[in-house]
């Protein structure tokens, strides 16, 4: 059962999009371009958009720089997800976390499982907290994106969605005070 959408007025987050890729450019970045075309759609501000190589200290480096700005809400990441040796993006994100959200991987993991059955444990998909901004981890894979903006994403980031969401937390996470702009 879905949930409804309050009577509140829609609160646009900025949001920082970070692919780690060592292949990709912003002309074949097909998964950071899903979730920005996404995030646009829905009446958010796209921050920053960046692609940096799959290297745990440069893509942590980028990774605080967007936790610092004040003018970011909300990373979202592409890549670096998998097992490979080269898939370092949770353990770049790591030292960061304020307060791990383990029920985004677990829902992200159930709802793949749909499309790619069990290959979905292969994803090391995760959110957390960095100090006051919220950092999801995706996949590189496009349909990955696609399945995390429009199946989870989209609707914890609009302040109308019920019973609750990301977006009207944001003030106690700050302690009841504005992020610095």
């Amino acid at each position: 059962m879905l949930a409804a959408m309050s009577e509140r007025a829609f609160v646009p987050v900025a949001v920082a999009v970070l692919t780690v890729s060592d292949t990709r450019t912003l002309e074949t970045d097909t998964s950071g371009g899903t979730a920005v075309q996404r995030l646009q759609d829905a009446g958010h501000t796209i921050a920053a958009r960046r692609i940096v190589p799959d290297e745990i200290e440069t893509i942590r480096e980028q990774l605080r720089e967007y936790i610092a700005d004040p003018d970011i809400d909300v990373v979202v990441t592409t890549g670096g997800t998998g097992v490979t040796a080269r898939d370092v993006t949770p353990e770049a994100m790591a030292p960061l976390v304020t307060k791990a959200i383990p029920g985004f991987g677990e829902l992200f993991r159930m709802l793949s499982f749909r499309e790619i059955g069990t290959s979905t444990i292969q994803s090391r998909a995760e959110a957390a907290l960095c100090d006051t901004t919220y950092v999801f981890v995706l996949p590189g894979s496009t349909g990955a994106v696609r399945l995390a903006m429009d199946e989870i994403l989209l609707s914890q980031l609009d302040i109308r969605h019920r019973p609750c969401n990301f977006v009207e937390l944001l003030p106690r996470i700050r302690g009841d005070r504005p992020k610095p702009r």
